[in-house]
């Protein structure tokens, strides 16, 4: 990967390093005749990308000294890719990711604040375990659809998703892996129209009546997209009312299942959350799974966020009567750090209602005379047909953690939490909008100009632009990154996810902290 290389202008080139401290990497580039530059900069911040772009743009074109042979002049009995050459690269490669993001991204002594995580995210961090089993699905680039071209990762998918639906309670059952928790619950939205209208996938919506979903007013977006996508239409999702801690109303949930009948709408799904995104709210599974069973509708609980507390002894009781459910969303790339993505569609269904509804018996994957059994050829149970291996990340993780690890990280979360808002409840300025139920910490900070002035007619306009503006700062001087927004009738406050085992208390301490220097002179 040597040669040497030109710049027509280096001077803009060389300040850009000085200034930002580059990593450089190079590597012949054969089919274009090039010696390519590749400036990686882990450490940018937002107030430097201008003058990185603008550097960028300085840097002229990039030429070898030593030509190399011409693209398409090589000998077809040789190979087109240099694999001693695109090894050596990759060994390289190696050695910058683990030094600069691995080591340096998780060093505290590297970051101008103290926190290991932003705090925005609904994923917690690095697994080293699990990294492991990305890089190896990356290195083997094999697809799931059948048996015969991912053999191992098949039975390893089949296993992974039998223990997480023993944590959701079913001894048995159907599932898959999903790209993402939105394309999981489509899948339950899918899966709950074709059980009660089973003609749609012949004949079309068109043939149906008007259907109706009902979920909570604080559910996940994704809610609204499958309505849209799968053509059942966004206003005929209910939205149901949500207590102050952002649970759904069953009272409301009964009355909206009446309100729809009287339109001429027929109810087939309730869409119930364990963990709502802001509030980390849990619906009440218990009463829900009893209407569902009076009115003959499909339950599908989204616990994409707060699925991982099914881990925990302590804590499992916030999804009590999930085994109620017909289908269960869990994305272990949240609080398991299993990395993205890794998201599973869980059924109670033993029918092979999953394959039935999803299925094209395209031939020339899905022989019937193969001499293995068909039922390992997971492809027509997904809307895809190459799909991603997410179950081995997991798999390598659990089993090097064990169940009791992945509990341990669920209850430390917790126990932060717990600190967090002790904290803040003893300091002036903070106020919370409600005694979390999960590790969703919601406040609003208050500066010393607003307070005791809450009856001003212009207090909650005020307010409002508290947290953008602190946002803002802690962005632009790249201490922290928590997320805000408004949610109902409450203006824009603060959402401090507590979920990375990284953090300790010194970190909840700064995060105060440096809410109270960001906002105090507002």
């Amino acid at each position: 990967m040597g040669g040497e290389c030109t710049f027509q202008s280096s001077q803009p080139v060389n300040r850009y390093l000085q200034c930002h401290e580059l990593v450089l990497y190079k590597y012949r580039n054969h089919a274009k005749n090039l010696l390519v530059i590749v400036i990686i900069d882990f450490r940018i911040r937002l107030p430097r990308l201008y003058s990185t772009l603008s550097a960028l743009t300085s840097l002229d074109y990039v030429t070898t000294t030593g030509p190399s042979q011409p693209y398409g002049q090589q000998h077809l009995n040789e190979p087109l890719l240099d694999h001693r050459e695109g090894q050596l690269f990759l060994t390289e490669a190696f050695k910058v990711i683990l030094e600069e993001v691995l080591c340096k991204g998780t060093d505290v002594n590297e970051k101008s604040h103290p926190t290991p995580q932003g705090n925005l995210r609904l994923f917690a961090g690095v697994d080293y375990h699990a990294l492991t089993g990305r890089f190896l699905t990356e290195a083997l680039n094999t697809s799931q659809y059948t048996y015969e071209v991912a053999p191992v990762f098949v039975l390893m998918e089949d296993e992974v998703l039998s223990k997480l639906r023993s944590l959701v309670g079913w001894a048995q059952g159907d599932g898959i892996f999903c790209p993402g928790g939105t394309m999981s619950n489509m899948y339950a939205m899918n899966l709950a129209r074709y059980r009660a209208f089973p003609e749609v996938k012949l004949k079309g919506q068109w043939a149906l009546p008007r259907l109706a979903v009902f979920t909570s007013q604080e559910s996940h977006y994704s809610v609204m997209k499958a309505a849209a996508f799968q053509g059942i239409g966004t206003e005929n999702v209910f939205k149901v009312n949500v207590d102050d801690r952002g649970c759904m109303m069953t009272d409301d949930l009964s009355e909206k299942i009446e309100l729809a009948k009287s339109q001429g709408a027929v109810p087939f799904l309730v869409h119930a959350t364990s963990g709502t995104t802001v509030q980390g709210a849990f619906d009440p599974l218990e009463p829900i799974a009893d209407i569902c069973d009076r009115q003959g509708l499909w339950m599908h609980v989204d616990a994409a966020w707060g699925g991982s507390v099914l881990f925990s002894k302590e804590h499992r009781h916030l999804m009590r009567g999930v085994e109620r459910a017909d289908s269960v969303t869990w994305n272990p790339h949240k609080m398991m750090l299993t990395g993205l993505q890794c998201s599973a569609i869980l059924l109670k269904d033993t029918t092979d209602l999953l394959k039935r509804c999803h299925s094209a018996d395209a031939t020339y994957l899905f022989q019937q005379d193969k001499f293995y059994d068909m039922s390992l050829d997971t492809g027509d149970k997904s809307i895809q047909c190459g799909r991603k291996v997410d179950c081995l990340k997991l798999w390598l993780m659990w089993k090097a953690v064990g169940s009791q690890g992945l509990e341990e990280r669920v209850d430390r979360a917790f126990a932060h939490t717990r600190y967090l808002v002790e904290k803040m409840m003893k300091r002036e300025g903070f106020q919370l909008i409600g005694k979390p139920e999960f590790v969703n910490v919601c406040f609003w900070f208050i500066p010393p100009s607003l307070r005791g002035k809450e009856n001003s007619p212009d207090y909650q306009d005020r307010l409002s632009k508290v947290a953008p503006v602190i946002k803002e700062r802690m962005i632009k001087q790249g201490t922290m990154m928590v997320g805000y927004q408004p949610l109902g009738g409450r203006v824009n406050f603060f959402r401090m996810i507590v979920i990375s085992p990284q953090l300790s208390y010194q970190d909840m301490t700064f995060f105060l902290d440096e809410i109270e220097r960001l906002g105090n002179n507002l």
